[in-house]
C-alpha cells in the first residue's frame, strides 16, 4: 500500500464496480489491493509495420513505449501486469522487435505474472515471449477484455477505442487522451507512443456509459484531470 500511496501523486483514484483503482498520468491503471497494473494498446513495432508498407516514420515508437512502461512498473511494482490487447501493431510485431527491446521487455516481465489479452491487431500469442495469452480475464469483480461489449456491464475494463477528450475554455481548446468511465465500465487510453485518440463524444462510445455519471480523466503533463461529461466538446 505504501507504493500505491506514493504513486497517486498527480493521479486520480476512482472506483470501478467497487474496486479502487489509480488512474495514472502515464495512461496505466493500477489496482492497489490486487497488485494489478493494466495498460492497453501499446502498438509496439507500429513504426516497423508502416515501414514494411513503404510509409516511413521515425522508428522510435517501441523505445518510447517501453521506456514509459518500465518507468510505470518501477513506480507501482505490480505483481501482475495485463496488456489489454493490441500490444503489437500486427501479428508479426514480436518477431520484428529488435533484441535490445526484447531484452528490455523480458526484464520487466521477470518475477511477475503477465497476461497478453488478444486484440484485433494481435489475436495470437506474441512469438518468443513468455506470459499467458487470453481472450479476457476476470480478476476480483473486474473483467478485462480488449473491446468493450455493447451491453450494459458492471466491472468491465476495455481498450481498443483510444478515448480522448476535448474541452474549450476562454477561447482555448485542449485535447488529450483520457480514461472514460461512469463507475461501472472503464475504457482505457492507448498507452503506445504512436497512437491517436477518438473523441469520447463520438457515437462509438454512445451506448457504453451512463452519461449522467460519466467522467473523462484527461492525461495532463503532470497530473490527471477529472472532467464531467457536460464540459466535453464534441469536436
Amino acid at each position: 500500500m505504501q507504493a500505491a500511496a506514493i504513486a497517486t501523486e498527480g493521479a486520480e483514484t476512482i472506483s470501478i464496480a467497487g474496486e479502487l483503482a489509480v488512474c495514472d498520468r502515464s495512461g496505466a491503471l493500477f489496482f492497489p489491493a490486487l497488485g494489478l497494473l493494466v495498460v492497453s494498446d501499446l502498438h509496439l513495432e507500429k513504426g516497423s509495420a508502416f515501414a514494411r508498407r513503404g510509409a516511413m516514420v521515425p522508428p522510435y515508437d517501441t523505445a518510447a513505449t517501453l521506456s514509459k512502461l518500465a518507468a510505470t512498473i518501477c513506480t507501482f511494482r505490480p505483481s501482475t501486469v495485463v496488456s489489454l490487447g493490441d500490444s503489437f501493431h500486427d501479428g508479426r510485431g514480436a518477431e520484428r522487435m529488435p533484441d535490445i527491446f526484447r531484452d528490455e521487455l523480458l526484464a520487466m516481465m521477470t518475477g511477475r505474472d503477465w497476461f497478453w489479452v488478444a486484440g484485433n491487431h494481435d489475436p495470437k500469442p506474441p512469438a518468443g515471449l513468455p506470459g499467458q495469452t487470453v481472450r479476457e480475464l476476470a480478476v476480483g469483480g473486474i473483467v478485462l477484455r480488449h473491446e468493450p461489449t455493447g451491453a450494459a456491464c458492471d466491472g468491465e475494463i476495455a481498450g481498443h477505442l483510444h478515448p480522448g477528450a476535448r474541452i474549450v475554455r476562454r477561447g482555448r481548446s485542449v485535447r488529450r487522451p483520457c480514461f472514460a468511465t461512469d463507475g461501472r465500465r472503464l475504457v482505457m487510453p492507448a498507452f503506445g507512443a504512436y497512437t491517436g485518440a477518438l473523441n469520447v463524444r463520438d457515437r462509438a462510445f454512445s451506448r457504453l456509459f451512463d452519461w449522467g455519471l460519466f467522467r473523462a480523466l484527461m492525461l495532463g503533463r503532470s497530473r490527471v484531470y477529472p472532467i464531467a461529461g457536460s464540459m466535453l466538446h464534441p469536436g
